[in-house]
C-alpha cells in the first residue's frame, strides 16, 4: 500500500473516529454554539436600535451577521482544542504511536472533523440570521461560492491553530482558556460597529487582526459592499495561520512523550 493511500485511508478512519465522538457527546459543540446566537439574538433585540446608528434594525442585521458566522468559527473551534488536549491526556494518543498508521492521521482526523463541525455550525447559526430577517439578494453564485470557500479556508486556519494549542493544554479546561481568544478577537474587530467608530488608539488593533479583513471580505461577498484589499488579507492571514497552526502542532505531537 503506497503512502498516499495509507494516509487517506487512516486520516478517514481518525475523522470518522472524530466525527462518532461528536454525534455522541454533543454538548459541547451545542454549548459553542450558543454563544453566538445569544450575541447575534442579543445585539439586534436589545441593542439593535442604539448600534445602527439610526440606519434601523434590517441594516444592523445586515451588518452583524457576516461578524457573527466567523466568530462561529472561531467558537466552535474551542471544542477542537479541548478534543485534542482530553486525546492527549486520557492515553489513547500512546496507543495510537504503538499501531501501523499514518502519524500526522490522528490530527488530520481532528481537523477534518472540526471543519465540518464549524461548517455546520454556521449554515444553523446562517439559518438563525434568516429567520430574524438578513437577506444577500444581490450575492450571486460566484460570491455565494466564493464566500462558503472563505469561511472554509478561515475555519481550516483556526482548527490548526486550535489544535497547537490543545497539544500545548495540560488538561481540558486548560485548552478551553488557551483557545478563548479564538473567539474574544471577534469583539475586538469591526463585526459589531464599524471601525471608524471606535477610538483612534485602538482602530489599528481592530483593524490588523485576521478577523477584520476576513468580516469585510464576507460582508463584500454577501452584501456588495467594497472589499479593497480585505480579500487578499484575509486569504494571507489564513495560509499564514494554518501554516504557522501545522507546523506548531505536527512538531509538538511528533515530540510530545505523552
Amino acid at each position: 500500500m503506497s503512502t498516499i493511500t495509507l494516509a487517506a485511508r487512516d486520516s478517514t478512519t481518525m475523522l470518522r473516529r472524530n466525527l462518532l465522538h461528536a454525534r455522541r457527546y454533543p454538548s459541547l459543540t451545542l454549548n459553542l454554539l450558543l454563544t453566538p446566537v445569544m450575541l447575534l439574538l442579543l445585539f439586534v433585540y436589545i441593542f439593535g436600535d442604539t448600534m445602527s446608528g439610526g440606519a434601523g434594525r434590517d441594516a444592523y442585521i445586515a451588518y452583524l451577521v457576516p461578524g457573527i458566522l466567523l466568530m462561529t468559527i472561531g467558537s466552535t473551534t474551542i471544542g477542537t482544542a479541548v478534543s485534542v488536549s482530553n486525546d492527549m491526556t486520557e492515553g489513547i494518543i500512546a496507543r495510537f504511536r504503538t499501531m501501523a498508521i499514518h502519524r500526522p492521521s490522528v490530527l488530520i482526523g481532528h481537523v477534518l472533523g472540526s471543519v465540518i463541525q464549524a461548517v455546520l455550525s454556521v449554515l444553523v447559526v446562517g439559518a438563525v440570521g434568516l429567520a430574524i430577517g438578513f437577506r444577500s439578494t444581490d450575492a450571486t453564485a460566484p460570491e455565494w461560492l466564493a464566500a462558503l470557500g472563505l469561511l472554509v479556508l478561515f475555519a481550516l486556519a483556526l482548527t490548526w491553530i486550535a489544535v497547537g494549542m490543545g497539544l500545548v493544554s495540560p488538561n481540558a479546561e486548560a485548552a478551553s482558556n488557551n483557545a478563548m481568544p479564538l473567539i474574544l478577537l471577534p469583539l475586538l474587530s469591526s463585526a459589531f460597529v464599524p471601525l471608524h467608530s471606535m477610538p483612534g488608539w485602538f482602530q489599528p488593533i481592530a483593524q490588523y487582526q485576521p478577523f477584520t479583513p476576513a468580516i469585510e471580505t464576507l460582508r463584500g461577498l454577501l452584501l456588495g459592499t467594497a472589499i479593497g484589499n480585505n480579500g487578499w488579507i484575509t486569504i494571507a492571514w489564513c495560509l499564514a495561520l494554518t501554516a504557522l497552526g501545522y507546523r506548531w502542532s505536527t512538531t509538538t505531537f511528533n515530540r510530545d512523550p505523552k
